[in-house]
């Protein structure tokens, strides 16, 4: 997917903190959650994708810890979802 496409789909205001399925061309579905943090433009400007995969949420809405978050490349997403 493009930055665009994924933009319209997670940007600000849109599905902010809201769980999504991430389905990809060569892995299962991911559900996660993408966060902005302060490197979110930087990010966005390579289709580079920080997410916080449903088996940290939890851990991460308590200690907002960047190292619970894995980095994905958007040319590798197929659709998003809502979970």
């Amino acid at each position: 997917m493009t930055t665009e496409q994924i933009e319209k789909f997670v940007g600000p205001g849109k599905r902010k903190d809201n769980k999504l399925n991430i389905h990809f061309k060569d892995r299962q579905p991911v559900t996660g959650v993408f966060i902005q943090e302060a490197d979110y433009e930087e990010l966005k400007s390579k289709n580079l994708w920080r997410i916080v995969s449903g088996t940290n949420l939890k851990e991460w809405e308590q200690k907002k810890d960047l190292n619970l978050s894995r980095i994905f490349n958007g040319i590798s997403f197929t659709r998003l979802t809502e979970a």
